[in-house]
């Protein structure tokens, strides 16, 4: 009569163990394509913020030339080709009328888009928001994947160091220091640009 061996168990253990390995592989791969999706839609936003910021600066430069599709316009009362009224650049940012984000410049303090919150919005914003006086209009809210918000600018007069060497200082011209910040569809995605901008 023969008698049966008795059973180790042996491959429960390997089978057990080539489950736990499969199974941090699969989480491990998980992790990896979850983190790719999150710097994808990273990268994404990105990329709307800064074509947002593109466009509030091109919004600027109309701004400055008087190129508008409404009735308000700064072009006659500010930004004259040699006769600039700086008295309507205000020192920290106007928030109010033809002086809203417009700002005084002065080398000894720190410069107005330093200081600026680009962030705050409504009456009470040191800033100007796209299309205020070029009647453009930009897609912005929380509808699709769009900017949370519209891109915002400010615009310093910086005395033109061309015509000054030329024509002397009492003869001032200025360019213009544009500083744009665009969002994302998350607000916290921001991008800024600055330009220097010769009329």
């Amino acid at each position: 009569m023969k008698y049966r061996t008795p059973q180790s168990g042996a491959s429960l253990i390997i089978v057990m163990l080539l489950l736990i390995v499969v199974s941090v592989l699969g989480v491990g791969g998980i992790q990896i394509a979850m983190m790719s999706e999150k710097a994808t839609r990273s990268d994404r936003d990105k990329q709307i913020a800064w074509q947002a910021t593109e466009a509030v600066l091109l919004d600027a430069e109309y701004d400055i030339l008087g190129v508008t599709t409404g009735s308000a316009t700064r072009r006659n009362a500010i930004f004259k080709l040699k006769a600039t009224d700086i008295s309507k650049f205000v020192a920290g940012c106007g928030t109010s009328g033809t002086s809203k984000g417009l700002c005084a410049y002065d080398p000894s303090v720190k410069p107005g888009w330093l200081t600026v919150d680009f962030d705050a919005t409504g009456d009470s914003a040191a800033t100007t928001e796209f299309g205020s006086f070029t009647g453009r209009t930009f897609p912005s809210g929380s509808a699709g994947i769009q900017p949370a918000k519209a891109p915002r600018y400010v615009i310093e007069p910086i005395p033109d160091p061309y015509y000054a060497a030329t024509e002397g200082p009492e003869k001032s011209r200025y360019i213009y220091r544009i500083t744009a910040m665009g969002f994302g569809p998350n607000a916290d995605t921001q991008t800024v640009l600055q330009m220097i901008y010769r009329n």
